[in-house]
């Protein structure tokens, strides 16, 4: 089974991917490839910022790999968070409170559409590719749910009333962002000659 290196520290994302695709390829963490780097994430859109850290694993690990960056857009507030999504609040990367703070944006407003989307950039074998995952919805009012992570208690996707939180990890994994951005990741190493999003 081939390997290949997903740049995050992120044990939720790492969960979420690995029941994915486990079955077709092994992940492996950064601390697992050795690397401990705090990756810089300085591009102004998902696209830049997935490449980015690719890059940089692919140049200090050696490894083929891929990288993501997800955003939640808000269409009430022109596309907020968007790229800044893990940081709203603050670098401290506090999910509650990127919670509060989008709930106190959106109040007094009756349009709470929002999307997430996920982009995930692979390199391999030479190549540089990109893989998009969106899911549409909208953002409740307050939270619901234990279980997920960042803003799963509020956002509600389109075909539902429950939140990403309160569906679990089992519905989750076969719906969002990073499963459909993971999804068309899988079926390219499954058929690598498609090369229709290489960059």
């Amino acid at each position: 089974m081939k390997t290949i290196v997903f740049a995050t520290n992120n044990p939720h994302k790492l969960e979420e991917v690995r029941a994915i695709i486990s079955d077709r390829i092994r992940v492996v963490s950064l601390p697992e490839a050795g690397c401990r780097d705090d990756i810089p994430e300085t591009s102004p859109t998902l696209e830049g910022n997935a490449l980015q850290k690719a890059r940089y694993v692919k140049e200090h690990v050696g490894q083929d790999c891929f990288a993501d960056d997800t955003g939640l857009e808000v269409e009430a507030l022109n596309g907020e968070p968007g790229v800044r999504s893990a940081r709203y609040a603050g670098d401290g990367h506090d999910a509650n409170a990127n919670i509060d703070k989008l709930l106190h944006a959106l109040e007094g407003h009756r349009n709470r559409k929002a999307r997430f989307r996920t982009v995930i950039a692979l390199i391999m074998d030479g190549r540089e590719l990109t893989f998009e995952g969106i899911v549409n919805g909208r953002i409740t009012a307050t939270r619901h749910g234990e279980s997920g992570f960042g803003y799963d208690p509020v956002f509600m996707p389109d075909g539902y009333n429950l939140t990403f939180a309160e569906l679990g990890a089992d519905v989750k994994n076969k719906i969002s962002h990073r499963a459909i951005a993971t999804g068309k990741l899988a079926e390219w190493l499954k058929h690598p000659t498609t090369i229709n999003n290489q960059l």
